[in-house]
């Protein structure tokens, strides 16, 4: 009987079951995936060709595969990601396509995920800062999308590290991470930005909503997600358990939306201060003669604060009232300040986020428990907490020691 002779190739070492070198002195390797579908890889050399078998096997070993992920460009892989995250919020969902379609879709997300090196996510990272001129902070935002996207396609088999791992903490680490200061207002740029409100006919309406927010540091949609239901007023006590807002969806959608809070911690009560219990009860009073809210959201009605239609505020509504405040107030001052030849006392542009923080602010000021400070604000992190308490504390210390001179070394 004949035996089986060995295949060789022209250079007389025998080849592998799989393995042909055909016409052209090329290799090739023929093998059948998990799936039962036929591929083939090719080398110049034997050598060459063995290593990628090798690195083919330890692939299937690790139960990756190949083959599909050469074939998976980073837009796919995002896509099923977000198409997954069913316990987004819907506003969320819609930031995430925004960023999605803006800064990976054109350009990063054409790559295949298998291509994608840690040193292509710096690059990319990088340029989305030095060409496009986005803050480090979107970038940060951006990498919270790509980061767990990738660590997908681990556990889907696709790759074996995450090339987004560490890039964030480098570029943190670099000059073009510019951490941007909270911003809030002093003592008194608070009283004078208060009285402004008080003193003038035109804005006075808005003072419950401006008092509330600057006494309680509610975020502006759990502000106005309030109902007159989430308010005890006889252990005076505010439930903040919903938000509201009307930022797209993932289709680009806008609507007035009733959501969750921004965390669990988010879902908290909140004390009444004396100030904001009267604010309450003006708006009470207001409405009583107005007409209260009539809008229905999501289920959700009789709604705290109320528009003269009768339908619920939107967060840009009482952040244009700031500003429209405040630059009558500047220009108001600015002309009294030269008649009395001193200098103007300036208020900065801020928003409803700001007097969030300034509630803050004054609370890291007047109080060292940060758990306490941590559940009135709805910190989900405490680090967050302790970061404004040592603002807060730092500016405190120097006008301590600035109170002090003269009067320590005599």
């Amino acid at each position: 009987m004949r035996k089986n002779m060995a295949r060789k190739d022209s250079k007389g070492y025998n080849l592998r079951t799989g393995e042909c070198q055909r016409k052209d002195g090329k290799y090739s390797y023929a093998f059948t995936d998990r799936f039962g579908k036929r591929h083939f890889i090719y080398s110049k050399t034997l050598v060459e060709l063995r290593e990628r078998e090798r690195a083919l096997q330890r692939d299937y070993e690790d139960g990756l595969d190949p083959y599909k992920a050469k074939t998976i460009e980073v837009n796919h892989m995002v896509e099923s990601y977000l198409s997954q995250k069913h316990d987004l919020k819907t506003s969320t969902k819609g930031s995430y396509r925004f960023m999605f379609k803006q800064y990976i879709h054109d350009n990063f997300g054409k790559s295949k995920v298998i291509n994608v090196k840690y040193s292509d996510v710096k690059r990319f990272y990088y340029s989305l800062m030095m060409d496009k001129g986005i803050s480090a902070a979107t970038v940060d935002h951006v990498h919270t999308l790509l980061h767990p996207a990738f660590q997908m396609a681990i556990r889907d088999g696709l790759i074996r590290t995450n090339p987004t791992d560490g890039v964030m903490a480098e570029i943190k680490r670099s000059k073009f991470w510019i951490k941007g200061k909270r911003q809030a207002l002093t003592v008194k740029q608070q009283q004078v930005f208060l009285d402004f409100f008080k003193d003038n006919r035109e804005y006075e309406g808005w003072l419950p909503i401006i008092t509330v927010l600057l006494g309680t540091g509610m975020r502006i949609g759990e502000c106005l997600g309030l109902t007159w239901d989430d308010l005890d007023f006889e252990n005076r006590i505010i439930s903040v358990n919903h938000t509201i807002s009307d930022r797209p969806d993932e289709k680009g959608v806008c609507r007035k939306r009733i959501q969750s809070t921004k965390s669990n911690a988010g879902t908290r009560t909140i004390p009444m201060i004396e100030e904001v219990y009267q604010a309450f009860l003006t708006e009470y009073e207001y409405q009583k003669i107005l007409g209260f809210c009539e809008e229905e959201v999501d289920g959700y009605s009789g709604f705290v604060f109320s528009t003269a239609k009768h339908t619920v505020y939107l967060a840009e509504a009482v952040n244009n009232a700031i500003h429209r405040a405040i630059d009558e107030y500047n220009k108001r001052e600015k002309i009294a300040a030269a008649k009395e030849d001193r200098d103007p006392f300036i208020l900065p542009q801020l928003s409803a986020h700001v007097l969030r923080h300034t509630f803050c602010t004054r609370l890291c000021e007047n109080e060292s428990n940060l758990k306490v400070i941590q559940s009135i604000m709805g910190h989900a992190d405490i680090t967050t907490t302790m970061d404004i308490y040592a603002e807060a504390t730092k500016e405190k210390k120097q006008e301590v020691m600035r109170n002090l001179d003269g009067k320590i070394i005599i």
